[in-house]
């Protein structure tokens, strides 16, 4: 396993790190974590990472670079560690969303050479190995990628697509990880009104999820052909999706996905 610094502590950063810990195929003494503030390192450290303040520090044993930083402040990042970086050894990952592949090449450029380099969008649940992770190479042959990718399969499943597609997989895991989020919390709701703790409610959600997720992915059928298998007809589950319907759940859906990747305003 190849040795990795993460630039930044943060939401992403930092549960990039976590993912990586809670791995069983990966060292910790292979992980060293960067950020200005020493609190959010603590616990890192206790994990067996290595941890500094210095982003050049940081870098210079690593062989991939995580930039897991605002995207406002990767140039500043890229200036403070642009002359210990090795462009032969060293490989960039960037977490930065609004920062794209042309502008990663032009930030780095150096006498004309460029490191390998990638765009990343994982989510939030790669903390717990559970990450939808979409990858763009920018500049890196087939056996880096592959290299990436691999790593990347550790802490969930990993997409590579071109940058074209990027803002679309954003919104349908970066994005809808969030959107998933709210149904259970929609759900959880009603549930209360139906009777049960909001606890309870939630955990009953969540198992359900499972379930489905389970028999979609286990079965390979279309989520269409499951639900036929529950609608019996004149049945309460039918009158249920009915309802959701007339309340615009499915046109709903739709329309975050396509107000969160930008589509909405090309129309």
């Amino acid at each position: 396993m190849m040795k990795i610094a993460v630039i930044g502590a943060g939401a992403m950063g930092g549960a990039f790190a976590e993912g990586l810990l809670s791995s069983d195929d990966f060292n910790p003494a292979d992980l060293t974590i960067s950020n200005p503030h020493e609190d959010k390192l603590k616990r890192f450290a206790i994990q067996g990472a290595s941890t500094t303040t210095s982003n050049t520090a940081a870098i210079k044993d690593a062989e991939l670079v995580v930039l897991a930083v605002k995207p406002w402040i990767v140039p500043d990042v890229v200036d403070e560690i642009m002359d210990t970086l090795d462009y032969k050894r060293q490989i960039i990952v960037s977490f930065a969303a609004s920062v794209n592949g042309n502008q990663l090449r032009k930030l780095f450029e150096r006498d004309g050479r460029r490191p390998r380099m990638f765009e990343a969008c994982p989510n939030i649940a790669i903390a717990q190995c559970q990450s939808m992770t979409f990858l763009v190479p920018v500049e890196a042959d087939d056996e880096t990628t592959k290299k990436i990718e691999d790593l990347f399969n550790l802490l969930g499943l990993t997409m590579t697509v071109d940058e074209r597609a990027l803002s679309a997989g954003t919104a349908m895991a970066g994005c809808g990880i969030a959107y998933v989020m709210r149904f259970v919390r929609a759900a959880t709701e009603g549930g209360v009104e139906l009777g049960f703790k909001a606890d309870v409610a939630k955990d009953i959600m969540l198992q359900t999820m499972k379930g489905a997720v389970a028999l979609l992915q286990q079965t390979g059928m279309h989520p269409e052909a499951a639900i036929d298998k529950v609608t019996t007809p004149g049945g309460l589950t039918i009158r249920g999706l009915n309802a959701m319907e007339e309340n615009g759940f499915t046109k709903a859906v739709i329309a975050g996905l396509k107000a969160s990747s930008g589509e909405e305003k090309k129309e």
